[in-house]
């Protein structure tokens, strides 16, 4: 196990705690942030005054308004969010210089080796906790041990500002848990296995482990990476934030959805978006991440490349990604394309040259068009219906 000290920052509610800084009004009053406007919009966060009206993550807007008409409904407001995800990031940076941003409002640091400087390490978590309060007025907590993993777990069932979990005891820790604070306890194949099994706890896991052969025979490709988790170990580096160029496209749908339809038109778009930009670097990538976020905050994505920079190619691509991402029947909230690792696009010498270059030629062409009357000008009959659907045109 790596001997380190690892923190894990984490902004409890940081959108609502957001909004109430930016319009003091709101504290103490029933408020939930949701994703849409849209009767199937979702709350994504919410007042403990807003849950003493009933109300919980994931309920439909249209639930909402039939529940109560007290509870203040505010939209999701990415850029602020991401703004102060940033400057929290930059306070943060001041105790280590290996700081690893997470999901908005979360953040790992590598404290080894800054005890000589900044002294004992739970003081120095009380530190990280009143600089951030002194300075955005924000609240957080922090969860420390020798890993990551058991880090993160501690910010997400711990309700104290500060706990550490000490070095050798982190199985220990784990044991009482839920089985789903394990990542791969929430893979659809494992996390149906274990409630087939009626485990609920890490240390029913943990007692599984005592037979290997069965354990490995019952979870398969999973049981190397569950026997880790169960065990508390982890052994992945805090890796600093690299300024890397890539380019970026999501969507976030104004209806959660899981209609096939609506998500490949989606995905569609987001890769027609991409495969523009592309063409007007004229390169191609060999790193391409798919992200889907669905309505009960759980995240899945898959990695690929792009080898050609025609809209064919690309949306072939990040369809292929999407369906081998998207393995559960909740409803989406948003889908993310992340592209990096480019170099220059060579069209290729060989016999599909020639269809190549005619499918570049064609999605340059409608550039052209859509440069001229919209990036909207432009869409097959089934994308353009779905995204009308969405409201994602307006006409």
């Amino acid at each position: 196990m790596t001997n380190k000290d690892v923190f894990h920052i984490r902004l409890k509610n940081i959108e609502l705690q957001t909004e109430c800084i930016m319009d003091p009004g709101l504290k103490m009053r029933p408020v939930a942030i949701i994703s849409s406007p849209h009767p199937n919009g979702s709350i994504i966060s919410l007042s403990p005054e807003a849950e003493e009206e009933g109300l919980s993550c994931g309920m439909k807007v249209s639930v909402i308004r039939k529940m109560s008409n007290r509870t203040q409904l505010l939209p999701y407001n990415r850029s602020l969010y991401d703004r102060i995800h940033r400057y929290v990031y930059q306070i943060v940076s001041s105790f280590t210089p290996i700081v690893e941003p997470q999901d908005v409002g979360e953040f790992f640091l590598d404290m080894h080796g800054m005890h000589t400087l900044r002294g004992n390490i739970h003081n120095t978590g009380l530190s990280v906790i009143k600089h951030i309060r002194s300075q955005t007025s924000l609240s957080s907590i922090v969860g420390i041990s020798v890993n990551k993993l058991v880090s993160r777990i501690v910010t997400a069932v711990i309700p104290e500002r500060i706990h550490q979990v000490e070095r050798g005891k982190e199985a220990q820790f784990l044991s009482p848990l839920r089985s789903l604070v394990l990542p791969t306890a929430k893979e659809n194949p494992v996390h149906r296995l274990l409630r087939f099994l009626l485990v609920k706890h890490v240390g029913q896991i943990q007692s599984m482990t005592k037979a290997p052969d069965d354990f490995r025979t019952l979870f398969g490709v999973y049981a190397p990476a569950l026997y880790k988790e169960s065990q508390g170990y982890d052994t992945s580096l805090v890796r600093p934030l690299q300024l890397r160029d890539h380019i970026l496209e999501q969507t976030i749908l104004p209806e959660d959805t899981n209609d096939d339809n609506i998500l490949y038109a989606v995905v569609k778009t987001l890769s027609e978006q991409v495969a523009f930009k592309l063409r007007q670097r004229k390169q191609i990538a060999d790193k391409v991440r798919l992200e889907i976020h669905y309505t009960d905050g759980y995240k899945k994505q898959r990695t690929g490349m792009i080898t050609g920079i025609d809209d064919l190619s690309v949306a072939t691509e990040c369809k292929r990604l999407f369906d081998g991402a998207n393995e559960r029947r909740n409803r989406i909230r948003a889908i993310l394309l992340d592209v990096w690792e480019f170099k220059p696009y060579i069209a290729q010498g060989n016999l599909f040259s020639t269809i190549e270059e005619r499918n570049v030629s064609l999605s340059m062409a409608i550039d052209k068009i859509r440069s001229k009357y919209g990036v909207q000008s432009l869409q097959t009959a089934n994308v353009f219906q779905a995204l009308m659907r969405l409201s994602l045109i307006h006409i």
